[in-house]
Order: structure tokens, then sequence, then C-alpha cells
């Protein structure tokens, strides 16, 4: 396989995005990046992927015919050992053979798998976790997703995906966000738990910067808006973050207990947003929460990888499974 090519592909929440890698997965060549509208339904969004596959093929002057794989990030849950979307909400898709379907189209092997877990394969093997035994990957954002890496190999379960982190129950009461079930991560941690929270300060007149650039749409509220309310002031905003991120912490030491990873890397745009003040908080909570014995075993680091994480872990991962086959 020298002298062939790799495909990593990310079906993102609103985009989804398309990579020629060379034969060592290393370098990209080409990229393409569509949305996701009009994929709403398997069939329309199993062309929407080809088309775009084929988009980069022929950007980076590939054909495919010197493809020798094509690792697949997708969102929900994942059948690994089979290549099919269990479910998929945001597309509404559910037992859809994304496999199946693309090596027909290429002929040429496929590898499916969460896009959470590749994001987190993807910074073991080029970025903030390389080199790292074990490597607990999570990601804020409007949930919270969550991966490991345990010498070389994604923790899986049989026939489905796993490290569902944001679900975890923290507590036994509810919150406004929880409908009928009962408090997770996510639904205090997340950043659009926060989002939500900053939009009660902003209307009750506690985050004055925060309502003067954003008033009280939810939507408006992005991690770079929170951070700039922070930096001019807003205190209540400061404190919803804080909050959050000692809540994330208590999430990271269930990771280390079960795990023992020794790096965990916390990515997404709270993270890039205030690196400094998010992990401070997120560290000092999980080393209080874990035993003694662990506190110094472990690192909490920042993403280094960004977007590019997923696809770069997408064609790793292909990489791996494909030599192992």
């Amino acid at each position: 396989m020298k002298n062939k090519y790799w495909v990593g592909f990310d079906l993102g929440g609103t985009k989804m995005l398309a990579k020629v890698f060379n034969h060592s997965g290393e370098k990209s060549l080409a990229s393409v990046k569509n949305p996701t509208e009009g994929a709403r339904g398997s069939k329309a969004g199993l062309s929407r992927i080809i088309d775009t596959i084929e988009e980069a093929l022929g950007k980076a002057k590939v054909d495919k015919d010197d493809l020798a794989g094509i690792g697949i990030a997708c969102p929900g849950p994942v059948d690994p050992d089979h290549g099919v979307i269990i479910e998929a909400p945001n597309l509404g898709w559910k037992n859809v053979s994304v496999q199946a379907t693309l090596e027909k189209a290429f002929k040429c092997p496929a590898t499916v798998a969460n896009d959470v877990d590749l994001g987190t394969y993807g910074e073991y093997v080029q970025g903030a976790a390389k080199g790292a035994r074990c490597a607990v990957g999570i990601f804020p954002g409007t949930g919270i997703g969550g991966g490991a890496v345990i010498n070389g190999e994604l923790l899986q379960g049989a026939g489905i995906t796993c490290m569902e982190i944001g679900h975890i129950p923290i507590s036994g009461t509810k919150t406004p966000f929880a409908s009928d079930r009962y408090t997770t991560l996510e639904t205090v941690a997340s950043r659009l738990a926060i989002s939500a929270a900053a939009t009660q300060a902003a209307y009750r007149g506690q985050a004055p910067y925060l309502y003067d650039s954003c008033g009280t749409d939810l939507a408006k509220i992005k991690s770079g808006k929170l951070a700039s309310a922070i930096k001019h002031g807003d205190e209540a905003i400061e404190h919803i973050v804080r909050k959050a991120a000692r809540a994330l912490g208590e999430g990271v030491a269930t990771a280390v207990l079960l795990l023992a990873p020794d790096i965990v890397v916390i990515g997404g745009g709270l993270v890039t947003a205030m690196t400094d003040l998010y992990l401070e908080e997120v560290t000092t909570s999980a080393k209080r929460h874990v035993l003694p014995a662990y506190r110094d075993r472990f690192k909490i680091v920042p993403a280094e990888l960004d977007d590019d994480a997923t696809v770069i872990g997408a064609v790793g991962w292909a990489r791996y499974k494909l030599a192992s086959d």
C-alpha cells in the first residue's frame, strides 16, 4: 500500500469534511467541505458523502483505483464491527450501512467509528496525546463526547461504541434541561448548558456586556462571546463557566478512576476560547475527586488538532485496522 492514498471523512453536525492523505496518512493533499443540509435521510446523505469524497479525490488528482482505504467518522452510536450507524438523530438516520455503501462505491476497504472516538484517536496519533499508553478525550460542545485509546486501540464495546461520558448521571435531582431524565454531565457542563445559564444571567441584568453583544438570543452565545464577556467584567458569566468546568472535572475524575489514563485531552470551543481559566478549574476539580494515589498520574492538556483531529483519527484508525485484518 506504499503508493496508495487514504481518505478521512467527518460526517459532522452541519458540515461534512473529506480529506485526501498520502500513503503514510501524515500529509493532507486536498480537502472539501460541504453542508449536511439536504443530507437528512440516509439515501440523500450517503449520496452526498460519495459526491464529497469524489470531489476531494478530483481536487487531489487521485484516482479512486489508487485508494488504500477510507476512514469515516460518524456522530452517535456506531456498530464498528459492521460499519453501521445505529442512530444519528440530527440526520434522521437509523441502522445505516455506511461501510458497505462506501466499499461498493469506491472498491476499497472502509472503516466506520464514532466521531469523538476518532477525534481522540487523532490526538493520539498526531496531537496532544501522542505516545500515551492510555489517552482519554473529552470534548464539551452542544453535548459532551468522550473517547479512549488504550495501547493503540480504541476502546469500543461489542457491536457498539462506548465512552458516552456526557450521559453519565451525576446526581439524583432533575434540571429544567433534562426533561424527564436525571441530571447528566452534559446538562450542567456542556457549552449549551453554559449558554442557557448565561442567557438567564443576561436577561436578569447580571451580564451587561453579554446582553449588549448578544441580547438573550441563545443561538448567539457561543464560546467566544462567553470569553469576551468574562474579559469585559461580566462576573456572573465567569462564575457560570467556572462552575461548569468544575462539573466537567468530576467527569474527568470518573474516567481517571475507571481507566487510569496518563493523558486526558480536553477539546472544543470552550477550551480554545478560554484555555487557562477552563483547564485550571477542570484540573483542580478532577484532582480533588480522585483517590490520592491517582492525583499525580495523569495530565490534562488542551487538544492540538482542532477540526482536523477527527479526519486524522479516521485515517489513522483505518490504517491501523486494515493493517491488522
